[in-house]
């Protein structure tokens, strides 16, 4: 890797435009620097991403992280370009496991997704399915039969929109799981009976389950009642452990924690069970030294988009009005997460796809922990 990228920075005389030909020689420049620090590679492989951002007002700075996947990179690419080339790392990031939704009754249909812990609603539709009351000069029978088969066509409506929709999924055959219905009986069992799925969908029909509602508010409801056959799906581990805690919290006796400062404190004692961390958190974790080696302070700062640590001003030291310069940086996630460690503490990330997730980041600063025993923090 270095005897290319050594090679690619002589080939860089090249190169016509003087700015982009020292930006690409200083960015190379800068990741050879960086891998002497390996003595072998991580064992899932490496991604490295190396450039020249513009930050505003004719300003540029060099920008250069390395980044360990989480699981195997099985591919070696070397790309000089105005963008960087993340569909690898997008890949891994992307949901395993994806269901298809479905709720209906004869008035109105709506489809989605459920990915990992999320819900996407996607598309819905409504029927010209006459009511149960016939207009006058109607005879009952063909009445009847006129609305069979306007519910027929709706029901083949549905389905083809379903079939549309899930089997534009990518990987299909890799990634998608199975498909929840839900809706009012009989229409969800009339519907299954149709077979008005595509048959790879039909055969993959996870079950049939009571809904109240049937447009977009009604996937979440789907769901939720369907819990007990996903019961492997993180989005129900997610809602058990969180519902673990509120109730824990409510007690008046109750082993629960929340906040950075109470958290990290029981964190330190050994006295967490499970950590909850909503993936919404942007904050890192700081170690702030004075120029003058007197002085050292952790701090905990909110990084919002487009805010870098390097534009925050962290003020003077407290003992002699020195610079406070980072010594050492690390993401919030990530440093609560080797303190969980310590105490052999189980970690949860929580989406706020759901409505306790949510409230883990609104209502409790999206931190938050399950307690083996009540300290007082």
């Amino acid at each position: 890797v270095t005897a290319q990228l050594r090679d690619e920075f002589g080939q860089c005389a090249n190169i016509k435009s003087k700015q982009t030909r020292t930006n690409v020689q200083s960015a190379i420049s800068s990741i050879l620097s960086r891998l002497k620090y390996y003595k072998r590679p991580p064992e899932h492989g490496m991604a490295v991403f190396c450039g020249t951002i513009n930050i505003g007002g004719d300003r540029t700075d060099l920008e250069c992280e390395i980044i360990e996947p989480p699981e195997p990179l099985n591919i070696y690419l070397y790309r000089c370009s105005s963008t960087f080339e993340l569909e690898p790392l997008e890949q891994m990031l992307g949901e395993k496991e994806v269901y298809g939704l479905i709720v209906l009754d004869r008035r109105e249909a709506y489809v989605g997704f459920l990915r990992g812990s999320r819900i996407e609603p996607v598309r819905g539709v409504t029927s010209t399915v006459p009511g149960k009351q016939r207009k006058g000069g109607q005879s009952s029978v063909r009445f009847q039969r006129l609305r069979l088969i306007a519910i027929n066509e709706f029901y083949k409506k549905i389905g083809d929109l379903a079939s549309e929709v899930f089997l534009a999924e990518k990987d299909f055959f890799e990634r998608f799981k199975g498909v929840l219905i839900g809706g009012p009986t009989p229409t969800k069992e009339e519907f299954e009976a149709g077979e008005f799925l595509h048959h790879e969908l039909q055969k993959r029909i996870v079950g049939l389950f009571d809904v109240s509602y049937t447009n977009e508010s009604g996937l979440a409801e789907l769901v939720e009642n369907a819990s007990d056959a996903l019961k492997g799906l993180d989005i129900i581990k997610e809602k058990a452990v969180m519902n673990r805690f509120l109730q824990e919290l409510v007690k008046d006796d109750g082993a629960a924690a929340y906040g950075e400062d109470s958290v990290r404190k029981n964190l330190e004692l050994g006295a967490v069970d499970t950590l909850l961390l909503s993936d919404r958190l942007r904050r890192a974790r700081l170690k702030l030294v004075c120029q003058n080696g007197d002085y050292t302070e952790e701090r905990t700062v909110s990084l919002e988009p487009g805010k870098h640590i390097k534009d925050i001003d962290f003020g003077v030291c407290p003992k002699d009005g020195g610079t406070l310069y980072v010594a050492e940086e690390s993401d919030i996630i990530d440093e609560l997460t080797a303190l969980a460690d310590q105490s052999s503490t189980a970690v949860r990330i929580i989406s706020d796809d759901f409505e306790e997730g949510s409230m883990l980041y609104s209502a409790f600063g999206g931190i938050a922990a399950i307690l083996r025993y009540r300290t007082g923090y």
